[in-house]
């Protein structure tokens, strides 16, 4: 597997760090007990929680080259605002000290 896109940078730049990575990539990406695609749709969901937007639309184009359906997609995408966004209310809660259960 060769380095995504937005670090090829690093060939030229730092070549035995882009080798690193590339290993890294390769052990984290590569089919494993988790098949591609849901390796994938984790991703895309890390990617849209963190504000990677340019990440979210390449992985959401890789997806859809494998068959993944837009419904995939979006459950997908909607685990990461349930994961990420619930964390934010619940951490909000310090706001009202006394008044949850």
């Amino acid at each position: 597997m060769a380095l995504p896109v937005f670090l090829k940078f690093l060939e030229t730049n730092d070549p035995d760090f882009a080798q690193a990575i590339e290993k890294v990539f390769t052990s984290a990406m590569s089919p494993g007990a988790l098949d591609q695609k849901t390796k994938l749709l984790i991703a895309l969901a890390l990617d849209a929680a963190h504000g990677a937007g340019q990440g979210v639309a390449s992985i959401a184009h890789q997806l859809r080259e494998q068959g993944t359906t837009d419904a995939e997609i979006a459950e997908a995408l909607r685990l990461a605002y349930f994961a990420f966004g619930n964390s934010i209310l619940a951490t909000s809660s310090a706001a009202f000290p006394g008044k949850h259960d």
